[in-house]
């Protein structure tokens, strides 16, 4: 064996020199073009998609492929004449690399090669006018020898003025590719909702489910952030509660959906809308997980907030046996800038069971990148016994970046809170589970209000 090669047996090696002569033989039969031999007759449709009971026409002319890839409408016209073939088939490199075998047993990393046709390459890149012409001139809308149709590609970049063509020449709308998808489920940017609009004009099924994952285009708007697209769909009636092969509903996936933080605004409409449409809040995944857990698994402040806002348990469990506040707190260290630290003030306000008081010091070990987590959790108890063993579970540049705050907390292992802080806790106490519901209706000063709420100050007294 040498470099990225295999051994093989002589029986195996002379297999694949058969094979690659047979394909030289296929290579050299179809070396030149073939572009002015008769169009190939449909012979049906399966699943949505045009099949062909001829070998496709193979061109493999660098002219015509150049032409095409730059948008080249002189050439398109002067190739594709009248009575020149449209329905060609083109190989052209994807964006992926795999094994080749070779001869002699070799196996090479090369680019995959992929199947595409005048249409896609047009339609995809929006080329509108060399598209226009190739339907002109007879090309199949649903040819797919490549496993998707030109209005898959289309909708996949973006391309409005492509999807308008290929649709009003007789795309079919609700087409599977060769992967389980329609169409709409290819609608996945945000300027991608011209495209959406137009299929569900021209009668995509909006709850059509992709083969594989069982989503739906909404679920798949939801996982997306696509606030216009999940306003859209539902004004179409899409389906609020059909689950896919996690278990997810739509609402499901937007929570699940890991996210950059300036995209918690964009999922928090999104889930703002599914809710305020009649999405269950309470639905279980196949996990066990409820929107909250993952809202949580996720750190949306905002979404979580929301949850709760409507009714969501904080202290279920899922499979694992974790509530939504044990979620937050394992993923505090890897997404501080999502503000993590609201959402355990949010579930702490709203009647979280607090952590264990023998787990606050590996709280704090993975914890301490996050004061204001830690201080959350720390005003949530009247007391709590301070030992060395929390000084060494914060790293000393932690510490030094954060001085003020470690040292108040350090400090408290030789002075009780403040009167004020036991006050706060008594209250808490008394109000717990019914806290949200009851302090916003009191009497009470902002600055009072939201001391009680637990709100941040840097340190503690």
């Amino acid at each position: 064996m040498y470099g990225n090669t295999f051994a093989f047996s002589s029986s195996a090696l002379r297999s694949i020199r058969l094979e690659a002569e047979r394909s030289q033989d296929f290579r050299h039969d179809n070396s030149t073009v073939l572009r002015y031999l008769p169009e190939r007759r449909t012979s049906g449709r399966e699943n949505g998609i045009r099949s062909y009971s001829e070998t496709p026409v193979v061109c493999r002319d660098m002219l015509i492929h150049n032409a095409l890839f730059t948008g080249d409408l002189e050439r398109v016209q002067q190739h594709f004449t009248k009575h020149a073939a449209t329905n060609l088939v083109i190989e052209s490199r994807g964006e992926e690399m795999r094994w080749i075998c070779r001869k002699q047993g070799l196996w090479s990393l090369t680019y995959e090669q992929e199947l595409t046709t005048p249409l896609h390459i047009t339609a995809s890149r929006g080329y509108t006018d060399c598209l226009r012409h190739l339907l002109l001139r007879g090309a199949d809308v649903d040819f797919s020898p490549g496993g998707q149709t030109p209005l898959h590609e289309a909708c996949e970049n973006s391309c409005t003025e492509s999807v308008q063509l290929l649709l009003s020449h007789g795309a079919n709308p609700n087409a599977v590719s060769e992967d389980g998808y329609c169409p709409l489920h290819c609608c996945k940017t945000t300027n991608s909702i011209q495209c959406a609009k137009l299929l569900l004009q021209y009668g995509a099924h909006v709850n059509v489910e992709t083969e594989e994952e069982d989503d739906t285009p909404l679920h798949i708007a939801a996982r997306q952030g696509l606030e216009e697209h999940v306003n859209l769909f539902l004004d179409y009636g899409a389906s609020l509660e059909k689950q896919n092969d996690e278990g997810h509903t739509p609402l499901n996936a937007a929570c699940n959906q890991s996210h950059h933080p300036e995209d918690i605004d964009h999922y928090y409409s999104v889930c703002k809308q599914l809710i305020e449409n009649g999405a269950n809040i309470h639905t279980l995944d196949r996990d066990q997980q409820r929107p909250l857990h993952l809202a949580c698994k996720n750190a949306n402040p905002k979404v979580v907030e929301l949850l709760l806002a409507h009714g969501a348990n904080v202290n279920i469990m899922n499979y694992s046996g974790n509530t939504a506040m044990q979620n937050v707190l394992q993923v505090v260290a890897y997404k501080p800038d999502h503000q993590p630290e609201v959402i355990v003030r949010a579930l702490l306000n709203h009647g979280s069971v607090r952590i264990w008081p023998g787990a606050l010091t590996k709280v704090l070990k993975y914890c301490s990148s996050s004061p204001r987590t830690i201080e959350a959790l720390i005003n949530s108890y009247d007391r709590v016994r301070v030992s060395d063993s929390w000084v060494d579970a914060v790293s000393p540049e932690i510490v030094q970046k954060h001085l003020d705050f470690y040292q108040s907390l350090f400090c408290l292992s030789q002075k009780p809170r403040s009167l004020q802080h036991l006050t706060r806790c008594a209250i808490r106490n008394y109000l717990e589970g019914r806290l949200h519901l009851v302090l916003p209706k009191l009497p009470l000063p902002p600055a009072l209000l939201q001391f009680l709420m637990l709100s941040f100050e840097d340190i503690l007294y």
